[in-house]
C-alpha cells in the first residue's frame, strides 16, 4: 500500500497541484479519480483530521472521539456601483459613484456531542452596528432526514432566490423582486426534512414576526406570531440552492417549489424587521392603513429552477395581500422575476439576462417598477472565487409625478474561505 502510494504520489504531483490550484482537490481525490487507488484505499486515508480545511467551509477542528467538530469560514464581497439618475430625479439629485463593502460575513458551524445536533452561528460585519449584525444563531437536531428540527434565528422558509445565499447567485445580487417580496430571517422554530434523497423537501416553522434580531414587546404585539411553510420537488434528482450550473450537469434537473407566510402587523411598529414591511418592501410599514391597527398579511410565492449542461433558468411569483382590522383598507401586491444563463467557456464565463417586476399596490395606478438586467460573471474557483458585473436599466412609475428610467452599473469581487 505505501509502495503504491509513493509512486503514484511522484507520477501524478504536477497534475495534483494543478488540481489543487484550480479545484482545491487533494491528492488522494486525483489519485481516487486516476483510478490509482480503490474507494477503501481512499477512505482509510481521508478519514477525519484533528485540524483540517476544505474550501467554502473553512478551517474545521475535529476531537478525537468525533463527538465535536468546529468549522470557521468566511465571505467577503467588494462591490463598485454606479447609479445614473434619470433627469426626472428628485431636484437635486445627482448621479452616485460607490464603493462599499457589501458582505463581510464570518460563520462558526458544526456538531457537539453527536453528529445529529449541528449549530451555526453567522454575523455580517458590514451591517456592524445594527440589529442586523446577528444573521444566523441556530441548534440543528435531526432525528432522520425526513425529520429534523431547527430552532433560533434563520432565513424564514419564503422564496427560492431568498433561501439561496448571497454567495451563490448568478447575478451581482438578488432581484428586486424577492428583495420586495421576502420575509427576511427571524428566530423561532422550524420542523424540516427531505424525502427520497432530496426528490421532496418540506419545511415549516413558527416565529416571534418581528423579523431579524427582534422579539415581540408588550403593548405592540406581544401576541402576534409569524408561520411559514415550503414544499419542495425535485423529480429528476436533487438539486442544491446555487445558481448558475458550475457543476456542468450531465442529466437535467427541475425543481418545483411553492410558499406561504402569514404574520399581523402594527401600523406604526417601527422596530419590525421583516423585509417586505420595511420602506423598501411592498408594505412601506403599513403606510396605507390607518395608525395602530392590526394588519394581517398573507403571502405566496411559487418557484421554478431548471439546470442542465451549463445552462441555468430560474423564475418565480409572489402575491400579497394585508387587510386592516379596522379600517377595511386592502392591499394587494404582486411581483415576478425570471431568469437565465448560459457558460461561454463551461464552468468559468457565464453570460446571464434578468426580468423583474413588481406592483407594490393593484388598486393603485402608476406605481410599478420593472428592472432588466445583463449580466457576466468569470467563476475562477466556482462560487468561492469569482467576478461579476452588471447592467440594470430600471423603469419607475410614479403616481404624481413623470416615470423614471434609471441605469445603475455594478461590479463585484467575491472570495470565499
Amino acid at each position: 500500500m505505501k509502495k503504491k502510494f509513493i509512486a503514484a504520489g511522484a507520477a501524478l504531483l504536477a497534475t495534483a497541484f494543478i488540481g489543487q490550484t484550480v479545484s482545491a482537490k487533494t491528492l488522494e481525490d486525483v489519485l481516487k479519480e486516476k483510478g490509482v487507488i480503490t474507494e477503501e484505499d481512499y477512505k482509510s486515508v481521508t478519514k477525519v483530521k484533528p485540524i483540517d480545511y476544505k474550501l467554502g467551509k473553512g478551517f474545521t477542528f475535529t476531537s478525537q472521539d468525533e463527538k465535536f467538530q468546529l468549522s470557521l469560514g468566511g465571505r467577503l464581497q467588494v462591490r463598485y456601483t454606479f447609479f445614473d439618475n434619470d433627469q426626472n430625479a428628485a431636484p437635486g439629485s445627482s448621479d452616485v459613484s460607490q464603493w462599499r463593502v457589501r458582505r463581510m460575513k464570518m460563520w462558526m458551524s458544526g456538531h457537539a456531542y453527536t453528529k445529529d445536533l449541528t449549530y451555526k452561528l453567522q454575523v455580517n460585519f458590514a451591517d456592524g452596528g445594527s440589529s442586523k449584525l446577528l444573521e444566523d444563531a441556530y441548534l440543528n437536531y435531526k432525528f432522520l432526514n425526513e425529520a429534523q428540527i431547527l430552532a433560533g434565528q434563520d432565513k424564514v422558509p419564503f422564496s427560492r432566490q431568498e433561501l439561496t445565499s448571497s454567495g451563490a447567485q448568478e447575478f451581482v445580487d438578488r432581484s428586486n423582486a424577492t428583495d420586495t417580496f421576502k420575509p427576511g430571517r427571524d428566530v423561532g422554530v422550524m420542523a424540516h426534512g427531505k424525502f427520497c434523497e432530496g426528490l421532496v423537501e418540506y419545511a415549516a416553522g413558527w416565529y416571534n414576526g418581528e423579523g431579524q434580531s427582534q422579539v415581540n414587546r408588550p403593548s405592540v404585539n406581544s401576541n402576534d406570531n409569524a408561520a411559514a411553510a415550503r414544499i419542495e420537488f425535485n423529480p429528476l434528482g436533487y438539486m442544491k440552492k446555487s445558481e448558475a450550473d458550475l457543476e456542468y450537469s450531465e442529466k437535467p434537473l427541475v425543481s418545483i417549489g411553492a410558499d406561504y407566510y402569514y404574520n399581523s402587523f402594527v401600523r406604526g411598529d417601527t422596530n419590525n424587521n421583516v423585509t417586505f414591511y420595511g420602506t423598501s418592501g411592498w408594505m412601506n410599514q403599513g403606510a396605507k392603513f390607518a395608525a395602530n391597527e392590526n394588519i394581517p398579511v398573507n403571502t405566496w410565492s411559487a418557484d421554478l429552477a431548471f439546470k442542465w449542461l451549463g445552462a441555468f433558468a430560474e423564475a418565480e411569483y409572489y402575491w400579497g395581500q394585508a387587510d386592516g382590522d379596522v379600517s377595511n383598507i386592502k392591499q394587494r401586491a404582486q411581483g415576478f422575476y425570471a431568469q437565465a444563463g448560459y457558460f461561454i467557456i463551461p464552468k468559468h464565463l457565464e453570460a446571464a439576462f434578468r426580468y423583474s417586476y413588481v406592483d407594490p399596490d393593484r388598486d393603485v395606478a402608476n406605481n410599478n417598477r420593472t428592472e432588466t438586467q445583463g449580466a457576466i460573471s468569470y467563476y475562477f474557483n466556482q462560487h468561492n472565487l469569482k467576478l461579476q458585473a452588471d447592467i440594470t436599466g430600471i423603469h419607475q412609475q410614479r403616481v404624481s409625478a413623470a416615470a423614471r428610467d434609471d441605469m445603475q452599473y455594478r461590479l463585484q469581487a467575491q472570495i470565499i474561505f
